[in-house]
């Protein structure tokens, strides 16, 4: 979290471990349906992540962490972590805006943004406050806030099951 970096490192580790974990899984009999489970959760992850890095709403170490938790969960269970993370990170983001004050700016860049978004524009191509990379963006950590939103969807999931 100091260094607002996910390491390659963990991103490679948790794409190997769901690859294999759910390629051992066999069903019916036949040890592929686990690694195309995995696979599919992947490449959701990755086709979501990939696109709000193009346009500069994330960064490329939060692509590569979703990736690996799609590999981990599937597709199905990927689409849940994924809500839950913009829950937690809406209010963290709005706790954040009123700690620094900011709550009017970003309800603002809110509703620029999905106004650029229906003209099918990048928004940070006007606002430079709206780039991820800019020093002028108020940032949170979302690596954190994934990986929170992953254990606890993992929790209530397991919950659930029983």
């Amino acid at each position: 979290m100091r260094y607002r970096r996910i390491p390659n490192w963990l991103n490679l580790l948790g794409l190997l471990l769901g690859l294999a974990l759910n390629s051992w899984l066999i069903v019916d009999g036949r040890p592929w349906p686990g690694l195309v489970f995995s696979l599919k959760g992947m490449g959701l992850a990755f086709g979501v992540y990939f696109l709000l890095y193009a346009l500069r709403a994330m960064g490329a170490g939060d692509v590569k962490l979703m990736a690996a938790i799609g590999a981990l969960v599937g597709w199905q269970d990927w689409i849940g972590v994924l809500l839950l993370t913009a829950i937690i990170g809406g209010v963290s983001a709005v706790v954040l805006s009123l700690v620094r004050g900011r709550l009017k700016t970003t309800l603002f860049n809110v509703g620029f943004i999905l106004s650029e978004f229906k003209s099918m524009r990048p928004a940070y191509l006007k606002n430079e406050e709206l780039d991820v990379k800019s020093s002028k963006a108020l940032r949170q950590p979302h690596g954190a806030v994934i990986a929170v939103a992953t254990v606890a969807f993992l929790m209530v999931s397991s919950y659930m099951v029983r």
